[in-house]
């Protein structure tokens, strides 16, 4: 989804509060991140949470 909005992993971390590794570690699935996190991604997004993550 990042890609697709011309995001690099800086500009989304920047986005998001994170570091761009958090978001590196997230996009290979090595990092659930926490619901306020969740949140925030959704948010960058327009999504919801559940349009991103499977349970």
């Amino acid at each position: 989804m990042r890609k697709e909005h011309g995001w690099s992993q800086g500009e989304l971390s920047k986005k998001l509060g994170v570091s761009r590794q958090t978001v590196i570690s997230i996009e290979k699935g090595h990092f659930d991140p926490s619901l306020p996190l969740a949140f925030r991604l959704a948010d960058a997004f327009d999504l919801t949470i559940e349009d991103i993550f499977e349970p």
